[in-house]
């Protein structure tokens, strides 16, 4: 069994950190579907095996690296490179979400009266929908977003009030 491991830890190490770059490029650029998040994740974690078991295999490889200053330069780059995305305003505005969630955030920032005409409903109409989501439009000066937080909804709920979709869709 060993042998076998032995054989397939560098073809994963390599075939595992082609998906995580590729999928990482996609992300950061915000490109291509939903699944790349959770592809990305997952495929990244189970990378760890392989990368354990290449280490394993390269042992004594990798720690004559250690003897040189290269490895140590790199890891004290790396580590500062990592520590900077923790410094309050190193990243400049902080993160900045994609626009089209900032557009939904905008939108959820609004009021009934607001939003209605955007939706080619009235006022009482959209009104009517929330309540049937759980959703009590009271005060008409709130917006949806703190209309929906004492209902214990959250953000993808009222999205899905707003359009008049079925709960859990």
């Amino acid at each position: 069994m060993p042998a076998l491991f032995s054989r397939y830890a560098t073809p994963f190490v390599t075939g595992l950190f082609l998906v995580s770059l590729l999928s990482g490029i996609a992300l950061f650029f915000h490109w291509g579907p939903g699944a790349l998040h959770p592809m990305h994740e997952w495929l990244s974690m189970v990378l760890i095996v392989p990368f354990v078991l290449h280490l394993q295999r390269n042992w004594r490889a990798f720690a004559n690296y250690f003897k040189r200053p290269p490895m140590a330069i790199a890891l004290a780059l790396s580590l500062i490179a990592a520590l900077a995305f923790f410094v309050p305003g190193a990243s400049g505005k902080g993160r900045v979400a994609p626009p089209q969630f900032a557009l939904a955030h905008r939108i959820l920032g609004a009021t009934v009266a607001e939003i209605a005409p955007a939706l080619a409903l009235s006022p009482e109409a959209l009104s009517a929908r929330l309540s049937a989501a759980g959703i009590a439009p009271s005060d008409p000066s709130a917006s949806l977003l703190d209309l929906a937080a004492p209902a214990g909804k959250t953000e993808a709920d009222l999205a899905r009030a707003l359009i008049g979709a079925p709960s859990g869709t």
